[in-house]
């Protein structure tokens, strides 16, 4: 048996992920553009916290399961960053092509960070639990909030852009997970 490749393993789950993020451009465009920062955080709390009331309960009434919501947290994360760099906008400002540009470039700055952590965390993500992913998820977004209360300020914490990152990273290693 060969040694799983996590570099490879998590371009692939982005890849999925960036297939679903471009149909979905095709359908509405960048509308995401209008999110304001607390609305996008709030966006990525109702996604988590589906995960963890499906984890607990075993129960989904609309019929979708986890990995979907954990490829939404990618991408809705992947726009936060978008969102950082450039600000909200009232109406639509970009092309499709911008916005997968733009998507291309955040999702090739989380994997250099994934591939940086995971060295030096030796692989550690293999022997965690999918729910903890879901918990340390939740746990950045509520970061996230507190950093959004605060005007952005902190005083020696990572900035909001990590947190958005770190929950990318934690998604795309349940996405992995669970595709298996």
């Amino acid at each position: 048996m060969s040694t799983p490749d996590t570099n490879e393993e998590f371009k692939r789950a982005l890849a999925l992920c960036r297939d679903i993020f471009s149909k979905k451009l095709y359908d509405y465009k960048p509308s995401w553009r209008m999110l304001r920062p607390s609305s996008l955080t709030d966006q990525l709390f109702i996604k988590a916290k589906r995960i963890r009331t499906l984890e607990v309960t075993g129960e989904s009434l609309v019929g979708e399961g986890i990995l979907p919501e954990f490829m939404a947290l990618i991408n809705y994360g992947i726009v936060g960053l978008i969102q950082l760099e450039k600000g909200y906008a009232d109406k639509v400002d970009m092309t499709n092509d911008e916005a997968m540009a733009l998507y291309d470039h955040h999702a090739a700055l989380c994997v250099e960070l994934m591939v940086k952590k995971n060295h030096d965390y030796g692989e550690a993500w293999r022997d965690m639990r999918v729910s903890s992913y879901t918990d340390l998820i939740l746990t950045k977004i509520e970061r996230i909030k507190e950093i959004e209360d605060k005007d952005g300020a902190t005083t020696v914490s990572e900035g909001i852009d990590a947190n958005y990152m770190d929950i990318i990273n934690y998604a795309t290693f349940g996405v992995i997970k669970l595709s298996k």
